[in-house]
């Protein structure tokens, strides 16, 4: 079939929110030629509920994105406005970075960035069709005329297909507030006969700082050592503000209760499943009863703003009723909302059609990224834009598809979970879903993955070659903390038993010492020999102290990881009933009900599954290990 093009491209992107924008720039930047086809040309980037980056798990995601070369780590650090660690008082697996973001420039940033990038395009206008003759991509048709071809499409539309917003009773079809949503490709989507389902998520209210008692808030201060996205940042030079931390009231929840028949979440007609770990505020309303206050987190927009996000309020209740129950929070009796909340409806594709590649796998160079998989965050969505953007490229240009284990990455764990058990909800990422969390810190994603950026083409000579000099770095620091021992005869070792108390330890070396309670790593940083202090910085310190903590419980799991991996075809018998099976936790069996698996394989791959419940399983179907 012969068709006619006014462009054509090796790759096309539809949309420009996280998804796209990394999808875009790691397809262009492999060398193939690509489009980013977006609504507003002015709105790349934009960060439509939460102006943050990282947290919890997501911090991960943003350091291994940087560590295949992705972009995002980079833009929140040039644009970022307060930064902190969070989990500090806790094991370094769990401690994640997250930065408050100046909106608009974190915008600006990222078009600048893509705009800069050889081999890219960008095109505004509506994608309504995709042409697919034969279940192959050969590109899409724009609201306008215009006829695109590609060899392959990722689709990155976010909450924009087929989404519906609600303010109370009033309803209106939107992509997010104040934009269209993408209707016709939305049908297009159920004509090619891929299976749609419906979510739901939600925005809380906007503020005027100036109409705010800030004096009535705690002050939550940036840290005073801030810790970057992107291995390729020396510094945060930009200057931090304060965020506020406040409360709701029982005043406010009885005036929430008396108005659930307003709420579209309770009044039946929201269909869409929302997040169950970002609840709006009526839940927390109605499903923590016994709570008389919920926190909330006052979280400035930008230096050049006075617009405040109110964390922690996400509600679709009527605009009216938002002014009155925001008053009602002690330091807001005099506030303005100068965007209400609201929750947004919107079609997803069920996951599981696609391959690891994410690729679909009934159409032919038809690639998913972001929240039509289901996924809720920007982080989760720019890791799916990463995979989908190289795997795009690798396809057109010829090359075997690149996916990642859940052994080794979050971005793994994610897309494994997807592609293998899809969602009842929108999907985030938390530590507790990956089996092997304590190898998969934030400071050692470099280590884990940059060497397969290096392999696909995205992280070049100068990232590699710094690469290279930091892991020799924590090589060393690492060889100093084994070998460098701290004698009584020393000056430093009355200092020391008079801290920690050495119970008259004739000598230790610094990797024992840094494991006693109190000997921080800026202690184990004045102990190691000059010329190794010299040449690390105390981040690299702290990823070696971290190594050497966990070495042993990585060994562990890399030896569990070999002998399960091999036995992948072992057949579970058919009616098996996990409950009855000796070892196996509660919660464990009833994974493994759920997803019923047939092979030791397809239980590996169950979400949640510890190693320690796989080694139970094989024992019990009579494999030894």
């Amino acid at each position: 079939m012969i068709m006619a093009f006014d462009e054509a491209f090796d790759v096309l992107v539809i949309g420009g929110g996280h998804a796209g924008c990394e999808a875009a720039s790691a397809s262009a930047r492999l060398g193939a030629t690509t489009a980013l086809l977006t609504l507003n040309l002015d709105l790349i980037g934009q960060m439509s509920c939460n102006p943050a980056i990282g947290g919890i798990a997501k911090g991960h995601l943003v350091r291994e994105i940087d560590a295949l070369g992705g972009i995002m780590g980079r833009v929140i650090d040039r644009t970022g406005i307060q930064f902190r660690l969070l989990n500090r008082s806790r094991g370094p697996a769990v401690q994640s970075p997250r930065a408050q973001a100046d909106r608009a420039l974190y915008r600006l940033e990222m078009r600048k960035t893509l705009e800069n990038t050889p081999n890219l395009s960008l095109r505004q206008g509506m994608v309504v069709d995709l042409l697919t003759p034969n279940n192959k991509v050969r590109g899409v048709v724009m609201q306008d005329g215009r006829r695109i071809g590609a060899k392959a499409v990722v689709i990155a539309a976010g909450t924009f297909l087929n989404g519906l917003i609600h303010t109370g009773r009033r309803t209106y079809g939107a992509g997010r507030a104040g934009e269209p949503a993408s209707l016709e490709l939305a049908e297009t989507l159920k004509r090619l006969g891929l299976p749609v389902g419906r979510l739901k998520t939600g925005t809380p209210p906007r503020l005027d700082g100036r109409t705010i008692d800030w004096d009535l808030f705690q002050s939550q201060q940036a840290d005073e050592r801030p810790v970057a996205f992107s291995f390729s940042t020396d510094k945060i030079e930009q200057p931090q503000i304060d965020c506020y931390i406040g409360y709701t009231t029982s005043r406010v929840h009885e005036a929430i209760r008396k108005n659930l028949h307003e709420s579209p979440l309770y009044s039946g007609q929201i269909k869409g499943v929302g997040p169950r770990y970002c609840p709006s505020i009526e839940d927390k309303v109605v499903k923590f009863a016994e709570k008389d206050r919920h926190q909330l987190f006052l979280e400035p927009e930008g230096h050049d703003t006075n617009e405040v996000y109110l964390n922690g309020f996400s509600t679709s209740l009527p605009a009216g009723l938002q002014q009155e129950l925001v008053r009602m929070i002690p330091g807001l009796e005099s506030a303005n909302i100068i965007r209400p909340g609201y929750a947004i409806e919107y079609d997803y594709v069920d996951p599981r059609e696609l391959g690891p590649d994410l690729q679909v796998r009934r159409i032919a160079g038809l690639f998913h990224a972001g929240q039509i998989n289901g996924t809720t965050g920007y982080e989760e969505a720019g890791c799916q834009g990463l995979l989908a953007g190289i795997n795009a490229a690798r396809l057109v240009q010829g090359h075997t598809r690149f996916a990642l284990r859940r052994e080794e990455s979050y971005i793994g764990v994610l897309v494994d979970d997807l592609i293998t058990q899809g969602v009842d909800e929108p999907y985030r990422i938390f530590t507790s879903r990956a089996e092997y969390r304590l190898a998969f810190r934030h400071d050692n994603a470099d280590e884990r993955l940059s060497k397969y950026g290096r392999e696909v083409g995205l992280v070049g000579d100068g990232e590699w070659e710094r690469f290279n000099k930091r892991r020799d770095r924590i090589a060393k620091i690492k060889s100093a903390l084994r070998t460098t021992r701290i004698r009584q005869s020393d000056a430093a070792y009355l200092a020391l038993a008079e801290k920690i108390g050495l119970n008259g330890v004739e000598s230790i070396t610094l990797e024992d010492l840094a494991k006693r309670a109190g000997v921080t790593s800026v202690i184990i940083s004045q102990l190691l020999p000059a010329e190794t202090r010299a040449g690390g910085s105390l981040e690299e310190i702290e990823s070696a102290l971290a190594d050497n903590l966990y070495s042993g419980y990585i060994r562990s799991q890399e030896n569990v990881i070999h002998r399960l991996h091999g036995h992948d075809t072992l057949p579970i018998p058919i009616g098996l009933d996990f409950r009855t099976v000796n070892g196996l936790s509660h919660e464990m069996a009833e994974r493994l009900e759920r997803a019923k698996p047939v092979t030791f394989g397809a239980a590996r791959r169950i979400p949640g599954l510890t190693p320690a419940a796989l080694v139970t399983l094989l024992v019990n179907v009579n494999v030894g290990v």
